[in-house]
């Protein structure tokens, strides 16, 4: 029983000392040539297209508990998770002409989505460079369940 005992507390130990060494030098490879190669849009460059009335989508691509904090106030607005985004996306825009800007909450999933919707054959789909966050840091309009907010910061 000691034996066992002892055998699972190694074994434990080995194993969260394999799941704290994962390399993700792969995963920041992929989002740095994602990044390199897909066209981006600035906070600014996305809020003049939102002003002027632009013909666009903006996809959220954040997974569902993300979307509580708020989104980009626009009347084109499709969600669907990274992980769903290659099965739901046919289904959502079949215009592969159509301008298609995705965000997430940074930056590197938008990146992620647009290099795979260009690889579908979508020839207008470009990133919001930041996310969610940079559009908030420029001090534009979010999207929220009480209506739209600006983010500020206190000074106390």
């Amino acid at each position: 029983m000691k034996k066992t005992i002892a055998s699972f507390f190694i074994f434990s130990a080995l194993f969260c000392n394999a799941v704290y060494a994962i390399d993700f030098s792969e995963r920041d490879r992929l989002i740095a040539e994602a990044s390199a190669k897909v066209p981006f849009v600035t906070p600014k460059e996305l809020n003049e297209m939102v002003e002027n009335g632009d013909d666009f989508i903006v996809l959220d691509i954040r997974e569902i508990d993300q979307r509580a904090e708020g989104t980009i106030p626009t009347l084109d607005k499709y969600e669907v998770t990274r992980g769903q985004l290659e099965f739901e996306i046919m289904i959502m825009v079949e215009d592969k002409n159509t301008k298609i800007v995705s965000f997430c909450r940074d930056g590197p999933r938008g990146a992620m989505a647009s290099k795979t919707l260009i690889d579908m054959g979508y020839k207008n789909a470009v990133y919001l460079k930041g996310g969610l966050k940079a559009w908030a840091v420029a001090g534009y309009k979010i999207k929220s369940g009480l209506g739209r907010t600006i983010n500020s910061v206190d000074e106390f």
